[in-house]
């Protein structure tokens, strides 16, 4: 199997510092399954040309695995002469410096795009040239595809479902190997390798920041979690629309939260929110602790404070959100301990995700106003059903108060990115149902001043679990 990667950037050279591998040697590596080398055919500064070769050892791959089914099939396969997970995996450990974007000798080269040539010599395309091309084109990839016949001697039998592939943009030289990395297996429909949550986590990973918006993104999770489908929707689900949307919705977002801040800051409800919040967690004897919908990570803080918080996980939907928190609370100049406390996740509270299950308490705090009613059954499931957290603590701001406020009012919301906002009797029927359907008992909080008619400004609701942690 080859794959060639060729640039006329210049110098074009600077290739050989991009992937680590000297132009002028023929460097050989042993990998679990066959040997890969790495040569230039082509190496001046006007063009550049690097080769991956694949020599996979087909017998050696399924050698003691005692499988007597299809055992012709096991050894004469197409395996060693196309592209599939056994490319991703050399790519990986073979050119893990230029797949990870780092650069020793020249680390400017790392960001910088540059006129990029991948040309796969057979790739198995199950879905045909429409589907190559709805997957790389996207992409911002010119595609070049030549279908080969099943066999030239007799063209009655018709073509086959292999091509010999290039694709080319201007594009860094990690994001190539990324997109290639990703979709070789999606193309091939198949993996030599057991599929499971550590192939979902790798697939997030490698398809942040194009996946969640790519038109074909549904399918290509799907073939690359091998069609199992609680793979595919938990991957869907964290694939959220926000990351499908420009960065001015992100930036809306930020603006009506800090507008809402000015709007409450004379009554101090931030901080009193932030206050009755803790209060309850350190009540609750919780010591692991999700915050969920965590922002810019203003809880997050408070939580790192104390220490009988041994274990604190952020959750939210954006990514650029996550990186902000993770910038304000300066997670990189923590301590070893104190940064061993705190994880922050990228995730949507309408989807399951098994790694929120199994936690003492959670914290949902001025979250659910932003979705959409509709979604709400989904969040129920998925915080109260699946995570399970012993205490759920949760605030929401109170509609009838919004008479307090000027240009605001009964019938507006408190800001434009509420979906809703409950009045304290529609709130405690949703939170009484909840506890009822979910095995919870619940209690109400005031945050701010409590004005005899309208109430609060900020309702709570605290969810204590039977058999959870004793309060």
């Amino acid at each position: 199997m080859l794959l060639t990667i060729t640039t006329t950037h210049r110098p074009a050279d600077d290739l050989a510092y991009l992937l680590h591998k000297h132009p002028a040697r023929f460097q050989s590596y042993d990998l679990s399954f066959g040997r890969a080398h790495v040569f230039y055919p082509e190496a001046t500064s006007e063009r550049c040309r690097a080769c991956l070769l694949l020599d996979v050892d087909a017998v050696g791959t399924v050698r003691g695995k005692g499988d007597a089914e299809g055992l012709l099939d096991q050894y004469v396969n197409d395996r060693p002469y196309v592209a599939s997970s056994f490319l991703s995996v050399a790519l990986s450990e073979v050119f893990g410096s230029a797949f990870q974007g780092r650069c020793k000798d020249r680390p400017e080269l790392v960001d910088v795009p540059i006129p990029l040539e991948a040309r796969l010599d057979v790739l198995p395309v199950r879905g045909g040239e429409r589907f190559l091309r709805s997957v790389f084109e996207p992409l911002g990839y010119e595609v070049e595809a030549q279908r080969h016949p099943l066999d030239e001697r007799f063209p009655a039998w018709g073509e086959s479902s292999y091509y010999s592939v290039a694709v080319r943009a201007v594009a860094k030289l990690s994001d190539l190997l990324t997109h290639l990395y990703v979709l070789v297996p999606v193309f091939d429909n198949a993996k030599h390798y057991y599929v499971g949550e550590a192939e979902l986590e790798k697939l997030l990973s490698k398809g942040s920041g194009w996946l969640a918006s790519h038109p074909e993104r549904e399918e290509i999770t799907r073939r690359y979690l091998k069609f199992q489908p609680g793979l595919y929707r938990e991957a869907l689900a964290r694939l959220v629309r926000e990351e499908t949307t420009p960065d001015v919705e992100a930036d809306a977002s930020t603006t009506c939260e800090r507008a809402e801040e000015v709007l409450e800051r004379p009554l101090s409800l931030h901080e009193q929110r932030i206050g009755t919040v803790l209060a309850a967690l350190r009540s609750s004897g919780a010591t692991r602790v999700l915050d969920l919908g965590c922002g810019e990570g203003k809880l997050l803080r408070e939580l790192l404070k104390d220490a009988r918080f041994e274990e604190i996980v952020g959750v939210d939907v954006s990514i650029r959100t996550l990186e902000t928190a993770r910038e304000r609370l300066k997670l990189d100049r923590l301590p070893e301990r104190q940064a061993a406390r705190i994880k922050l996740l990228h995730s949507s509270l309408t989807y399951r995700d098994r790694r929120l299950a199994g936690f003492d308490a959670a914290a949902v705090v001025e979250v659910v106003e932003h979705l959409e009613p509709s979604r709400l059954s989904a969040f129920e499931r998925a915080v109260f059903e699946f995570a399970r957290p012993g205490t759920v603590v949760l605030t929401t701001p109170n509609r009838e108060y919004n008479v307090v406020w000027e240009n605001v009012g009964l019938e507006t919301l408190r800001h434009a990115d509420h979906r809703f906002e409950w009045t304290r009797d529609e709130f405690q029927s949703w939170a009484e149902g909840v506890a009822a359907r979910h095995g919870y008992s619940v209690r109400f909080l005031a945050v701010g001043p409590v004005d005899e008619k309208l109430g609060p400004p900020t309702q709570t609701a605290v969810f204590d679990r039977a058999g959870a942690l004793p309060r």
